[in-house]
Parts: C-alpha cells; sequence; structure tokens
C-alpha cells in the first residue's frame, strides 16, 4: 500500500461489498479500486468522481471504456496531453504527457453516487496524490463531488470556494483548482456540457500555464 492508493483497500464497506457482488456477476472485470493513471509528476492532475460500472470498473483505468471518456481523452490529445484520442484498454499504447487522471472515490459506487460518508474515508488518498504534485500544478474537477473532495483535501472550507462550470480557485503554493461539468454521458447528451465548453476550460488551463 501506498499513501496514494491501496488496490486492496476494503475500508467502505458498502463498496467493498458492492465489488464482490460485481466480481460475480462481471467474472472478466477489473472490479477494484482503481488506481491513478499518467505521469507521475504532472502539470495537470484530473479528478474525478468515481469509476464508472462498464469503464474504468470493466478496465482498471480512469475513465477507459466508458461513455466519460470520449470527450475527456478526445480533448487531452488536442491539447497535447494524450498520445492518441481514444482509450478502449489499460493495455493500449495511450500515454498521457505531463498530466495524471485520478477519482476523489476509487471503488465503484452503487448507482454511480458515493456517499458523503465515503468521499471522505477516500479522501486521504487525494489528499496525499495532491501534496505530492509540483508547485503550480493545475487541478482539473471534473463535477461538483470531486470539487468539493479536492478542497477537503486540500483543507479548504467549501463554502469559500462555490462549484461553477468554468471557475478557477486559488489554492496553496501557486495551484489552481479549475471546476468543469462532469463529461458524463448525460452532461453531453443533454447539452448542459458542450465540447466547446470543455475546450474553453483546458484553453484556459493552458494559457494559465504559460
Amino acid at each position: 500500500m501506498s499513501a496514494q492508493f491501496d488496490i486492496n483497500c476494503v475500508a467502505c464497506p458498502r463498496l467493498a461489498g458492492f465489488l464482490q457482488q460485481v466480481r460475480t456477476d462481471y467474472p472478466t472485470y477489473y472490479a477494484r479500486p482503481v488506481p491513478p493513471f499518467g505521469d507521475a509528476q504532472p502539470r495537470l492532475l484530473i479528478v474525478g468522481l468515481a469509476p464508472g460500472l462498464h469503464g474504468a470498473n470493466r478496465t482498471g483505468r480512469p475513465f477507459t471504456g466508458d461513455h466519460a471518456g470520449i470527450l475527456l481523452y478526445q480533448t487531452l490529445h488536442q491539447f497535447g496531453f494524450a498520445s492518441q484520442q481514444h482509450s478502449v484498454g489499460a493495455d493500449d499504447a495511450l500515454v498521457l504527457h505531463g498530466c495524471r487522471i485520478t477519482n476523489a472515490v476509487k471503488c465503484l459506487p452503487p448507482a454511480n453516487k458515493p456517499e458523503p460518508a465515503e468521499v471522505r474515508r477516500c479522501n486521504h488518498f487525494l489528499a496525499a496524490e495532491i501534496a505530492a504534485l509540483p508547485a503550480d500544478t493545475a487541478i482539473l474537477a471534473l463535477g461538483n463531488v470531486a470539487h468539493g473532495a479536492v478542497l477537503m483535501a486540500s483543507g479548504l472550507p467549501a463554502k469559500a470556494h462555490k462549484f461553477t462550470h468554468g471557475a478557477v480557485h486559488a489554492l496553496a503554493q501557486g495551484r489552481k483548482l479549475y471546476d468543469s461539468y462532469h463529461c458524463s454521458r448525460y452532461n453531453t447528451q443533454t447539452r448542459r456540457l458542450t465540447t466547446e465548453m470543455f475546450h474553453a476550460v483546458f484553453a484556459r488551463i493552458v494559457a494559465d500555464s504559460n
């Protein structure tokens, strides 16, 4: 076990029990806590919500193999953070450059909804990840839960930093927290989050880093 990840973690009884059932229902799935993926010393850390049932929970890599990863990896490729624009499996040739992807909760939650206590219980892993980041690293939160988890891991009050798509918040050591709606199927299909909106967030991150 490392401070940043533990593949054998069963600290959340509800999640551990659910994963045990998923391994029975889908014996070929990864179905364990999903590790972060990407550069060990990134200039951009992307924080999602939690693994998806048929995505990261199946493949073992964040945002890989389901709809939520389509826009994310296309965008990462367009802005120079990924070697290719598609992520289909943990054994494909995709490499991230200066970017790392993690989740607020490392285990698949029922109905894709972790409970607040589970977010808190898993937060020490995210806190260790953030503490190990280089100074001036940008952090992108995909959705309100990820936003809150980053603030919790950074020891900052949520009330002073409201989640708003496109917002930017100052953190310690010159880091900035950028907010975006999650690139989920629901958000992209209802156009709550458009490709143009998502690209604008990344354009701001890149511009601020130059």
